[in-house]
């Protein structure tokens, strides 16, 4: 009978390998999802004829201590293969490049392990590292990009003041935030490197919005910083090349420039962070409170002060209204200010509001009115 087993395999496997070589490799996309289908609908055929003829009671996967030395390993071992060659092929398709629509893929890959669980041979949890490496790949390669690109305009950036830029001094409207969205800094505008930098990080967001594996929010937080830092690093190039032949208003706009990529580009894309690795949901996968997610690290945020930090040196020191010692001692100022006995009389609310009697007044001095050197005679 064993010999009956590995004829129809032999056989089987025959047929099903010439299918999936007919179908159409030009298009990564089109190629896995047909070979997808292909796999779904043949194996569980092929699998639901071997049950019938051979009528093999026991699982595809053999329980822990058992003999794995009889007939039914045949079996076990052929489908194992076919699983292991499917992942290879569901791999190589991906890193190739199947476009926005890897969502697709993900959904028809589970659908096809879903119904490889009904005959025990279920394989969605292999499929989880295949597109975290992937979508890393992606994001790394995107970010890469962006960095490079923001090197070449820096290159060849001149500070200009986008009034002087657009000739005009007229005002533009800018479109209304809608509720319920994001809007990048308007500010970015003025200054074109920033806004394509922001724009080529939002671009690689998207992609890796349609399959975000919250593993991923530790390693996806290390790179956006990574790049974050390069920027910084690449800005500081800048600074060196053409500080010295800065003017005065060449000097301002670059405080601004810096400005506008610490207090506006680098909280905005921390802000994304968080929408596509929402805080509740790394909480509840560690089981911790939302509040306490932040004693893990940075998880899913860019620490800004050491972006900060890197920047510092090339930007003026702010001024502040009142200096912290100072502001201390006043906080423990009495709070009378030192009025005077009757000033604070008058200051207190709980004091009954009444007109003085005839003995409480006190009588001015003679020479209290008229004022010296004022007339009273018309």
């Amino acid at each position: 009978e064993a010999e009956l087993r590995l004829t129809f395999l032999q056989a089987r496997d025959f047929w099903l390998r010439s299918i999936l070589a007919a179908v159409p490799d030009d298009d990564p996309y089109v190629h896995i999802t047909k070979t997808i289908e292909a796999c779904r609908v043949h194996l569980f055929d092929i699998v639901t004829q071997y049950r019938a003829i051979f009528a093999d009671e026991e699982p595809l996967v053999l329980p822990l201590g058992k003999d794995p030395f009889n007939e039914s390993a045949i079996f076990h071992g052929w489908v194992l293969q076919k699983v292991s060659q499917f992942l290879l092929v569901l791999e190589r398709d991906l890193q190739r490049g199947v476009g926005n629509r890897l969502d697709s893929v993900l959904g028809q890959c589970m659908y096809f392990g879903l119904s490889f669980s009904r005959v025990g041979a279920d394989f969605r949890g292999q499929l989880v590292p295949i597109f975290q490496r992937v979508v890393l790949l992606a994001f790394k390669k995107a970010v890469q990009e962006a960095t490079d690109q923001f090197q070449e305009e820096m290159n060849s950036y001149t500070l200009i003041s986008a009034s002087a830029l657009l000739g005009s001094a007229i005002s533009v409207p800018m479109p209304s935030a809608q509720p319920g969205t994001l809007q990048p800094p308007l500010v970015l505008l003025d200054f074109p490197p920033l806004a394509h930098l922001l724009n080529n990080i939002l671009m690689a967001f998207n992609d890796l919005r349609l399959c975000c594996p919250v593993a991923l929010a530790p390693v996806v937080a290390a790179l956006l910083e990574n790049v974050l830092s390069q920027g910084v690093k690449i800005i500081l190039a800048f600074h060196r090349a053409e500080a010295a032949a800065f003017s005065s208003q060449e000097q301002e706009l670059f405080v601004q420039f810096c400005t506008a990529f610490l207090e506006d580009l680098v909280p905005y894309l921390n802000r994304c962070l968080q929408l596509l690795f929402p805080l509740a949901q790394i909480a509840q996968i560690l089981g911790v409170p939302a509040a306490r997610v932040h004693k893990y690290g940075g998880l899913a945020c860019v620490d800004e002060e050491t972006i900060q930090e890197l920047l510092g040196s090339v930007l003026p020191k702010k001024e502040t209204a009142l200096p912290l010692a100072e502001k201390g001692l006043a906080l423990q100022l009495p709070l009378d200010l030192g009025l005077s006995g009757s000033e604070q009389e008058e200051a207190d609310p709980s004091r009954a509001v009444s007109a003085p009697s005839a003995a409480e007044k006190s009588p001015l001095p003679e020479d209290a009115w008229p004022p010296s050197g004022v007339s009273t005679t018309a």
